[in-house]
């Protein structure tokens, strides 16, 4: 079925490719979904970027990054090609235990159907970045340059702790028949590791309930992320993915292409520690960058000159030589 197009969209099309019978995810479980479903923007000639980001992300990437994928942006729809892609599992697709090889096995077939035997760019954002070191990995002949952010090569033991928490509480809300308040504290939870205190302390006030039990400022805000999260996924694929995450585990010199590592110091989910032992270990590293904010782990939705700045230098040199440059 044909995507819908919203108002503001930037125009795209929709690019399928067909999962084999015969593939099997690394838990030797199979996924119920038939297709693997990307999207492209852009020029048909111009260098191929993939674009992947966190959990919550897929194909519409000029909805859930619109100040970075847009013409004349950081990721220049005029100059490059860009492809996202639906992560699976899918919403209706029963919970299954997948890895990020296994997404990066999935983009590869999504990339075959397309006739593209290389990505020039991988840009990957958390969950996206973790997947783009995945298929580096395992692909070592079909990426140019990879770039991540808010991502490292393995899950630290304090995020996976929280999402232990949320998975218990997702598992326990769907049991109950109370899924979609589970998936809105769930999504509360996550918020409080996205963010940062320092954030917090500067827009929220301390602001008592008139009696015991009631929200605080800061409660408020937590709620209503989580009430616009409630219809947006289901118990079973969060599980799913955010077990994907804990699993994840590359090793750093496997990663061969040129490497750009982004992170910040303030990210509770991915410390900068791990940043800077991917980025010492990996044998092609181009360029570490880190840098405070009071974001968080949500940075990369939020620092946008500092990102916009470094995802221009990764992708310029793919199209200095582009004909209407050369023309000027």
């Amino acid at each position: 079925m044909a995507s819908i197009e919203h108002p503001d969209e930037i125009p795209g099309r929709d690019v399928r490719a067909s999962i084999p019978d015969d593939f099997r995810l690394e838990s030797g479980q199979r996924l119920a979904a038939m297709q693997v479903v990307g999207r492209l923007h852009g020029p048909d000639d111009a260098p191929l970027v993939v674009v992947s980001g966190g959990i919550s992300s897929g194909r519409f990437v000029t909805r859930w990054w619109p100040w970075a994928v847009k013409a004349a942006g950081p990721v220049d729809l005029n100059r490059v090609r860009v492809l996202a892609f639906d992560l699976l599992p899918g919403r209706d697709d029963p919970g299954v235990t997948i890895t990020t090889l296994d997404q990066a096995r999935l983009l590869a077939l999504l990339l075959d159907a397309l006739g593209e035997r290389r990505v020039h760019a991988f840009i990957g954002a958390s969950y996206g970045g973790c997947i783009g070191l995945a298929f580096a990995a395992a692909f070592p002949g079909r990426i140019g340059e990879l770039a991540i952010i808010s991502a490292a090569h393995r899950a630290h033991p304090a995020a996976t702790a929280v999402r232990g928490v949320q998975r218990r509480l997702l598992a326990f809300a769907r049991d109950a028949g109370r899924e979609a308040e589970g998936i809105a504290l769930a999504r509360q939870l996550a918020m409080t590791t996205y963010r940062t205190a320092e954030e917090f302390d500067l827009r929220f006030s301390q602001s008592p309930p008139p009696a015991a039990g009631g929200t605080w400022p800061v409660c408020d805000y937590l709620i209503a992320r989580g009430e616009a999260y409630a219809d947006a996924t289901s118990a079973d694929r969060w599980i799913s993915l955010s077990d994907s995450l804990d699993r994840h585990s590359i090793d750093p010199r496997s990663i061969r292409c040129p490497l750009t590592v982004i992170g910040f110091t303030s990210d509770a989910l991915v410390p900068i520690a791990d940043s800077r032992e991917l980025a010492a270990r990996a044998p092609n590293l181009r360029r570490l960058i880190e840098a405070p904010s009071i974001f968080g782990h949500d940075a990369f939705l939020k620092e946008r000159e500092l990102v916009g700045r470094a995802l221009h230098d990764v992708l310029n040199p793919l199209t200095a030589l582009q004909p209407d440059e050369i023309a000027a």
